[in-house]
């Protein structure tokens, strides 16, 4: 595959994973073919880089916990009148590696080599360690 870049994003005010499922399934967060989105200011100017495989892998309660690979980037107009992107993402989810982050404002682009590795499919269902522990052990470099 030819090169690709992630984009990393706050999912502000989720408690977990399930939260953001929930979320993305209400009306008001989806496109017009039912597809989960997120709408930001900025258009990515390495949009081609993004579209070429890239996910957007999702910070809650200061970890890195779950990804979704971006379809594609649609062109939204606020009722202000305003240019906006919205990022339009696959609705399978994909449990990462936690990894702690700092708080930060907006998105980022977050190289292939600096985004954790999926967790394997055969536990993708187990229950997740409170955000509290997991942030610890990953402090720690145990997770």
């Amino acid at each position: 595959m030819d090169k690709h870049i992630n984009l990393i994003k706050l999912s502000v005010g989720s408690d977990g994973v399930e939260n953001l499922i929930e979320w993305q399934a209400l009306r008001r967060a989806q496109t017009a073919d039912g597809l989960p989105r997120h709408v930001t200011r900025m258009w990515p100017k390495r949009d081609s880089e993004l579209l070429n495989g890239g996910s957007i892998y999702w910070v809650i309660k200061g970890l890195v916990q779950c990804r979704q690979r971006v379809l594609r980037l649609d062109e939204v107009i606020g009722e202000d009148g305003i240019r906006r992107c919205a990022i339009v993402l696959d609705p399978e989810l994909h449990r990462t590696a936690q990894a702690p982050r700092r708080p930060f404002q907006g998105w980022r682009y977050l190289p292939p080599e600096d985004s954790p590795p999926d967790i394997a499919a055969h536990r993708q269902q187990e229950e997740a360690l409170p955000s509290e522990l997991s942030a610890a052990l990953a402090e720690i470099g145990v997770l």
